[in-house]
């Protein structure tokens, strides 16, 4: 049974919309018709966008690879175009109305450090060059921020630099150190071969007299200060020999002092090698995508329009058919 009244009341319904079609097909013809003629009138507004990169460098993490790192976040620049930071300053370049100022729309593209800027705009010349003016503040802005970073660069590298010529004066000065303690070492060395050679010409001659069966008091006296003249000589070549060593212990704490400077310098070298290549990994921001139009008008869209247009006029008039029908209904039965 209630499905029987459903069936009555959906062909009560179609018999509304039957008998009141043209009341619904015809204003919604005219106001499809109306808006068709409207975004036919309208000016054309294209899109232009521009693809922005932000000054970098690239660091060198512990594994040896490169990352990058933007001088200002991509996300932060998007939010400065978008707040309109820059408005003022395009428009005053541009010598542009302010209060008709085309909104700029920017963002930050997923997992990259580029910012996409568009502006939607019937004159696509007007469009381009407000988005290179634009680009050209940014780049003053972004770039400063560079030269902070490649100043700061420079300036480790003339510390590094001027640690090094210092570090290269100390090492000439102890190899200068060096040269004298060898010069030193071979005086000692020659001292000693003559000392020897003295104790040995003095056994020479104590053993000549040794070999005689009379010696006079005189001959006796003297083996007691060949005696006494080695032993001397002896003690001499003992303080030679503990001299020699001393200077060879110097000698040897010399040289290590200057390797290890000479480390010192090569890990200046290497930091120096390292601020250098940083300071070639430096890019300044760059317009990777220049200012292009969309290939089709973006606004109006005419289509669209027109779709939206008749979706809405069939159901505000269809609407209107039941309701005209409602109030005839309830007419008929007051007069009866």
């Amino acid at each position: 049974m209630e499905e029987y009244k459903d069936e009555i009341e959906l062909m009560d319904l179609l018999n509304v919309i039957w008998k009141k079609k043209w009341l619904i097909i015809l204003p919604t013809l005219f106001c499809v018709i109306i808006v068709g003629i409207i975004s036919f009138l309208l000016p054309h507004i294209w899109e232009v966008d521009a693809m922005i990169q932000p000054s970098k460098f690239f660091v060198q993490n512990e594994q040896g690879t490169f990352s990058e790192v933007v001088v200002v976040s991509p996300k932060q620049i998007a939010g400065q175009i978008n707040q309109e930071s820059y408005n003022r300053l395009i428009a005053a370049e541009l010598n542009l109305d302010i209060r008709m100022f085309p909104e700029l729309k920017a963002e930050n593209i997923k997992d990259t450090n580029l910012v996409r800027v568009s502006v939607r705009e019937k004159d696509t010349e007007k469009a381009k060059l407000i988005l290179l003016s634009l680009f050209r503040h940014l780049k003053v802005e972004l770039d400063g921020k560079a030269d902070i970073e490649m100043k700061g660069i420079d300036s480790q590298v003339k510390s590094k630099e001027i640690d090094k010529i210092r570090i290269e004066n100390e090492i000439k000065i102890f190899k200068d150190k060096i040269k004298i303690v060898e010069k030193r070492k071979k005086e000692i060395e020659n001292e000693m071969v003559d000392v020897r050679k003295r104790i040995k010409l003095i056994e020479e001659e104590q053993n000549a007299n040794l070999k005689k069966e009379k010696r006079s008091e005189s001959e006796s006296l003297g083996m007691l200060l060949y005696s006494n003249e080695i032993q001397q000589s002896l003690r001499y070549h003992n303080t030679l020999n503990e001299l020699l060593n001393n200077k060879k212990i110097e000698e040897m704490d010399l040289n290590i002092e200057v390797e290890t400077k000479q480390k010192i310098i090569s890990q200046i070298e290497n930091t120096i090698n390292d601020l250098n290549e940083k300071r070639g990994r430096i890019d300044y921001a760059q317009l990777i995508k220049e200012p292009t139009s969309s290939l089709y008008p973006v606004s109006p869209r005419k289509k669209l329009n027109v779709l939206i247009a008749g979706i809405l006029s069939l159901m505000i008039f269809t609407i209107l058919a039941f309701f005209i029908e409602y109030i005839r209904k309830n007419k008929a039965k007051n007069k009866i």
